[in-house]
């Protein structure tokens, strides 16, 4: 009887020995087959950004897009009207946008009263640059700007340097200061209104003939 119930006892202990030995061998395969399946979605994953990231940079980078005449240009000629005591005043400021500093022409009788009322007679002495008020915000009364890029800048700069020297006189019916910038304008290809205005009236005039526009470009025949 003690022999059977060793062997009994010896008998159950290698059964639940063996169980505990399954179980531990199917838990450690489940995690076996977990582990392989987490390592092929990573792989998968991986894969996939490599793929994406591939496609992304076989692709062109975008370009920004720019309207034509986005750009301004770097220098321009202002054509400008002031108050005067009698009609007003008409004249140019021409320079660099990134400069505050500006030059002024602009074509007025030389000296006060007497020749300003002698030139609606005959012509007299002019002057060419800036007069009083032509620098003075409170004075304007009309703007029209217009840029240009360098190269036709160089050349309209110097039509206006050449201009203010070979304008010696001054008078209300011809040779005045409407007539003065009207040529200006026409070297650089813009339309111009006749010459008998107020100062006010050819400034606006000449934006409106123009359709207002800003950028200019000069022809190669200029």
């Amino acid at each position: 009887m003690l022999a059977g119930f060793t062997l009994t006892v010896l008998l159950q202990c290698k059964i639940h020995s063996a169980s505990a030995r399954e179980i531990d061998t199917r838990a450690s395969l489940e995690r076996f087959i977990s582990h392989k399946q987490e390592v092929r979605k990573r792989a998968a994953g991986a894969n996939a950004l490599v793929s994406s990231t591939a496609s992304i940079e076989s692709k062109p980078a975008p370009q920004p897009i720019r309207k034509p005449g986005s750009a301004k240009g770097p220098y321009y000629v202002d054509f400008r009207a002031r108050t005067a005591a009698s009609w007003g005043h008409a004249f140019v400021w021409f320079g660099k946008t990134s400069e505050r500093a500006v030059e002024v022409a602009g074509l007025t009788p030389a000296g006060d009263t007497v020749p300003y009322v002698l030139g609606h007679l005959m012509w007299v002495p002019s002057e060419t640059g800036a007069s009083y008020g032509d620098l003075d915000p409170q004075y304007l009364t009309a703007s029209y700007r217009v840029y240009l890029n360098e190269p036709d800048a160089k050349r309209v700069f110097a039509y206006i340097k050449k201009l203010q020297a070979n304008s010696p006189v001054w008078n209300a019916e011809t040779t005045n200061c409407t007539a003065f910038i009207g040529s200006i304008a026409e070297f650089m290809g813009l339309k111009v209104p006749h010459r008998w205005q107020r100062p006010e009236e050819y400034v606006n005039n000449l934006k409106a003939m123009n359709s207002g526009r800003q950028i200019v470009r000069l022809s190669s025949e200029q």
